[in-house]
C-alpha cells in the first residue's frame, strides 16, 4: 500500500477563495470594483490555437494568439444593480475591468493586499436561466483584451466578505 503525503492537501486553494470584482472601466472614478452576489462558479480560460503547416519532412505548428475568456455564474439576485450594469456594457460594447483575487495569498506589501490578476474585456455573453425546480441564475461570459497582468489588489474587509463570514460580536450594531 501506497503512503499519501496529506500534508499536500493543506495546501490546496478553496474555490471560494478565489474571487473575481468588476468595473466598467468608465466607473473607475466613482466605483469601486464589485462581485456578484451568490456566485456559484468561476473559471479562466487561457488557450492558443495553433496553424499546422506540412513539410516534407513533417508539420510546423506556429503558435497563434492566446485567448482568454473569464465566465461567472451566479444565483440571480432580486434587483442586482451589477448585473444589470453589466449587461448595459454588453449593449454599449463597454470595456469592463475584472480582478481575480486569490484571498488565501495575502501579499506582503501590506494589509488588505492578496495576489490578483487584472484584466480588461468585454462582456460577450450573458444568459438568465430559470426553472420550477431552482433559483433562477445568471452566467456571464467575457472576451479579455491581451492575457492579464500580475499584481496585488486592495480588497477591503466589506469585499472580502464573499468569501467567508466575518465575526460578529454579540453586541447590537446601533441600527
Amino acid at each position: 500500500m501506497e503512503n499519501m503525503n496529506l500534508q499536500l492537501f493543506a495546501e490546496a486553494v478553496q474555490g471560494k477563495k478565489i474571487a473575481y470584482l468588476y468595473r466598467v472601466k468608465s466607473t473607475a472614478a466613482t466605483k469601486n470594483g464589485t462581485a456578484l452576489a451568490f456566485t456559484t462558479e468561476n473559471g479562466r480560460t487561457k488557450s492558443k490555437n495553433a496553424d499546422s503547416t506540412a513539410t516534407k519532412d513533417g508539420s510546423i505548428r506556429m503558435p497563434g494568439t492566446s485567448e482568454v475568456e473569464i465566465t461567472a455564474t451566479s444565483i440571480l439576485k432580486k434587483g442586482d444593480p451589477l448585473v444589470d450594469e453589466l449587461e448595459k456594457a454588453l449593449d454599449d460594447d463597454s470595456l469592463i475591468e475584472i480582478w481575480e483575487i486569490n484571498l488565501a495569498e495575502p501579499a506582503v506589501t501590506g494589509s488588505n493586499k492578496f495576489k490578483a490578476k487584472y484584466f480588461q474585456g468585454y462582456l460577450t455573453a450573458i444568459e438568465r436561466t430559470a426553472n420550477a425546480e431552482d433559483f433562477a441564475e445568471v452566467s456571464l461570459t467575457f472576451g479579455v483584451n491581451g492575457t492579464g497582468v500580475d499584481g496585488e489588489a486592495t480588497v477591503t474587509t466589506e469585499q472580502q466578505d464573499i468569501a467567508s463570514y466575518v465575526f460578529t460580536d454579540t453586541q447590537k450594531t446601533g441600527a
